[in-house]
């Protein structure tokens, strides 16, 4: 297994993509750590299941908008596993308000749990990584390259996230540690599950694959470049949309 003997930790892990990646890196052989605001039981199960299928997984909470938060949460991760060789900053909100509408308390948000969140989490774990180097792998959106209606906000602290990974990307280079993101489109998970079933049915019939993405269809993409068969990718976000834009 090709992750066998490394220790990922992935934000968001208890729900949608980032448990489906924690998954699908604990399949490549990796002992995960999975972090959770404040759905203890989910994340739980999700690291349960892990074990059951003969991996390694433990839950911790964190607040990837908060620093100390975060520090703490980096410090019980190596204390349990030793270190950290792959961080898969997989948290995230979704909140739309249209221009005229938006509160500061709306932009706060979304720039301290994207964009602020990858700078906490990329810190803290640095320390950690071995000198051989590692992998980290964000969250971006398309909708940085076709921003819809109400979504102008988070499509810019996701572009933040974008320009975060390709200069943090040159700056760790010389380290071994590679950065890139994924950018998916609406995909099926609890988060999206209150879409109007005309939005998606849209959404569809705009995707040249025909189809809505699942969880799995992007922890595919973050487990290829969480791995040396990305070797010579850095500093790059990969459209994971199924050709929407």
């Amino acid at each position: 297994m090709k992750l066998q003997n490394k220790v990922a930790l992935v934000t968001g892990a208890s729900r949608g993509i980032g448990a489906a990646v924690a998954r699908r890196l604990a399949a490549d052989g990796a002992t995960v750590a999975l972090i959770y605001k404040g759905q203890a039981a989910t994340a739980e199960e999700v690291a349960a299941g892990i074990r059951r299928a003969g991996a390694q997984a433990a839950t911790f909470q964190a607040d990837v908008a908060d620093e100390r938060s975060v520090n703490a949460m980096i410090k019980e991760v190596v204390e349990k596993f030793g270190r950290i060789d792959i961080l898969v900053n997989m948290a995230g909100i979704f909140e739309a308000a249209p221009v005229g509408q938006i509160s500061r308390e709306m932009f706060d948000n979304e720039f301290s749990t994207h964009a602020w969140s990858v700078i906490a989490t990329t810190q803290a774990a640095l320390p950690y990584f071995p000198a051989s180097g590692g992998y980290i792998v964000n969250v971006s959106t398309n909708l940085v390259h076709d921003p819809g209606n109400g979504t102008a906000v988070y499509s810019a602290a996701k572009a933040a996230v974008e320009v975060l990974t390709r200069g943090f990307a040159r700056e760790l280079g010389s380290r071994g540690i590679r950065v890139n993101a994924v950018a998916p489109a609406i995909t099926r998970t609890d988060m999206t599950a209150g879409i109007p079933k005309d939005h998606l049915e849209a959404e569809t019939k705009l995707t040249p694959l025909g189809r809505l993405a699942e969880p799995e269809d992007i922890a595919e993409v973050v487990a290829f470049l969480a791995s040396s068969d990305s070797r010579w990718i850095t500093g790059r976000t990969i459209l994971t949309d199924g050709g929407r834009v």
